[in-house]
């Protein structure tokens, strides 16, 4: 008799036979769930990273439906496992059109992925993944939402880009969040342009820099930075600032789910 595929029941069911109250706390504590913060009212049942990873793994043949109702939960790390299955389903899929139906269920969805790790575990391997040899004018209206983390997912979905030897879209989506009021959008920002000086052209991390080091919020160009001669870090630290335009503003209802 073959097994039950994995049921959104299960994998909650899974989840639960690993939670703990302490890690509960420490969690909501660590992703930033209080009132005014960027996850307010976000729930955590306390699990682990490593079990969360285990559970997902397991549940590698749960049909896309039930992790459609797990993305929908209300609880994190259903949600984080939902992502990492549909990241694995991706990864491992030969078929164009399961590939796009992952790819169309997590636009669809997107406002569920809503904390920079259920992002930052996603965005490259799907969004990035399959946009790789497409066109990408999804990535500035995503750049460009109120949403705070659909604007994550532009920047963090170029990673996959900057892995095939590509920067043009980081260096493009980077420049269109200059602005941008959240640090959460700076350090990724950062991260992505420290990637592609290190796995692209450092020639082209220092040409942004040049046009835009005025600007920058200093998050941002620190993140950039970060694996550059101690020398060059302090002399771009150092650089004239100009006075910067008043920055788009986001209420903190597109901040969160």
């Amino acid at each position: 008799m073959a097994p039950a595929q994995p049921t959104a029941t299960s994998i909650r069911a899974a989840l639960r036979a690993h939670a703990t109250p302490e890690r509960a706390a420490a969690s909501a504590r660590y992703f930033k769930t209080g009132k005014g913060e960027y996850a307010e009212g976000d729930v955590f049942v306390g699990v682990g990273l490593p079990e969360i990873r285990r559970i997902a793994r397991d549940a590698r043949e749960a049909p896309l439906a039930e992790l459609d109702r797990l993305l929908r939960s209300k609880v994190h790390e259903e949600r984080l496992t939902a992502l990492i299955v549909l990241a694995l389903k991706f990864r491992r899929s030969k078929n164009e059109a399961q590939r796009r139906e992952i790819f169309e269920l997590y636009v669809r969805r997107i406002e569920f992925v809503n904390n920079w790790d259920l992002v930052d575990t996603s965005a490259p391997e799907i969004v990035g993944g399959w946009l790789l040899d497409r066109d990408r004018k999804v990535l500035v209206r995503l750049a460009k939402s109120p949403h705070l983390w659909s604007r994550r997912t532009a920047m963090v979905a170029t990673y996959r880009f900057i892995r095939a030897g590509q920067s043009a879209d980081a260096l493009r989506i980077a420049e269109i969040l200059l602005r941008d009021p959240h640090d959460l959008i700076h350090k990724a920002a950062g991260w992505m342009l420290r990637e592609v000086g290190q796995r692209v052209d450092l020639a082209q991390l220092r040409g942004f820099l040049e046009e835009h080091v005025s600007i920058m919020p200093r998050t941002m160009l620190r993140y950039a930075i970060e694996r550059l001669p101690e020398a060059e870090r302090k002399r771009w630290m150092a650089a004239p600032r100009a006075t910067a335009e008043r920055p788009i503003r986001a209420s903190a209802k597109t901040a969160r789910r």
